[in-house]
């Protein structure tokens, strides 16, 4: 398999571009483990942290993985999803940590916000129990084809003692050369998908044969539209007052909070169709189906400042 770039020009590339990008987020993973004490992967059960969760278990093959998933679970995911997260732990006997955001709902460290979405509610429980388990790197998703805030990253992101990112204080990255130097109660945020796109991440899915929750692929569901985007009911609420809902084949390009997660009509129903679904695509998946991305200009970069993303 050769790029599009490669593709177009009629010249044939010494290696693969997939294996290129498999390497480089295997050798991140290596690194980390060697430069730090206590990772952990967020792991939401999408298409992205479960593509590196499968990259973490080559990388340390045949030894078993030698860090935890974090799940920050909103309370409103797709019921799909949670049996999918649970089932991968399971087979593949991976350790879990969950820290749900209900229970800080239900302490009173964090309230309700009005639009009803727990998005934005994450960013706490995720750095109290970045604290509680001194966790000093963590894996994630984030690649830099998807929004504007996260084109900016490093690939070793540092994160200030109040999980804040600094701009002034991110190192260069020169070849393969990554810095994990940080003071403590500091962390590192990692992200060994930075240079993948949407259509490697499901190039890389179609080669490994790597299984994801079944509504990435289109099936019926009772949808209503809002913000330009199909939603559908859940104990987020909706619809509200002028929102018909109507039966749709669609699929989602992302999975997240299910106030503000979006599916698109879609009659892609295996991985081949989706490949050839997405290379039509003009907008990432955030930006086609992530409400949260906008509730402001800066959402994402605000996000990011907080100390979430």
């Amino acid at each position: 398999m050769t790029s599009t770039v490669t593709q177009a020009s009629g010249v044939g590339s010494a290696v693969d571009d997939l294996e290129a990008l498999e390497s480089e987020a295997i050798h991140i993973f290596r690194e980390v483990a060697g430069e730090f004490d206590r990772p952990v992967v967020l792991f939401s059960g999408g298409k992205d942290s479960t593509v590196l969760v499968h990259l973490a278990r080559k990388a340390f093959w045949p030894a078993p993985v030698p860090f935890p998933l974090l799940h920050v679970d909103t309370g409103h995911n797709f019921p799909e999803v949670i049996e999918f997260r649970d089932r991968l732990v399971a087979e593949h006997g991976l350790r879990l940590v969950v820290a749900h955001v209900q229970d800080w709902i239900d302490d009173g460290r964090l309230a309700e916000r009005p639009d009803g979405t727990r998005n934005p509610l994450q960013t706490v429980p995720l750095l109290d129990t970045i604290a509680e388990h001194r966790f000093d790197a963590v894996f994630g998703g984030g690649r830099r084809d998807e929004e504007r805030a996260r084109a900016k990253e490093r690939i070793f992101s540092l994160r200030n003692a109040f999980g804040q990112w600094e701009p002034r204080r991110q190192r260069p990255e020169l070849w393969n050369l990554y810095n994990g130097r940080h003071r403590p109660g500091e962390h590192v945020r990692v992200f060994p998908l930075s240079n993948w796109t949407e259509l490697d991440v499901w190039r890389y899915i179609a080669r490994e044969g790597i299984e994801l929750p079944s509504i990435y692929y289109a099936h019926e569901r009772e949808v209503f539209r809002r913000d330009g985007m199909w939603l559908t009911s859940g104990p987020w609420g909706g619809p509200r007052d002028g929102e018909t809902v109507q039966r749709k084949t669609v699929r989602y390009r992302t999975v997240g909070d299910g106030s503000c997660t979006g599916a698109v009509e879609s009659n892609a129903a295996t991985v081949a169709d989706v490949i050839a679904e997405v290379q039509a695509s003009r907008l990432t998946e955030r930006g086609a189906t992530r409400a949260d991305d906008r509730l402001s200009e800066a959402a994402m970069e605000d996000r990011k400042r907080e100390g979430y993303f």
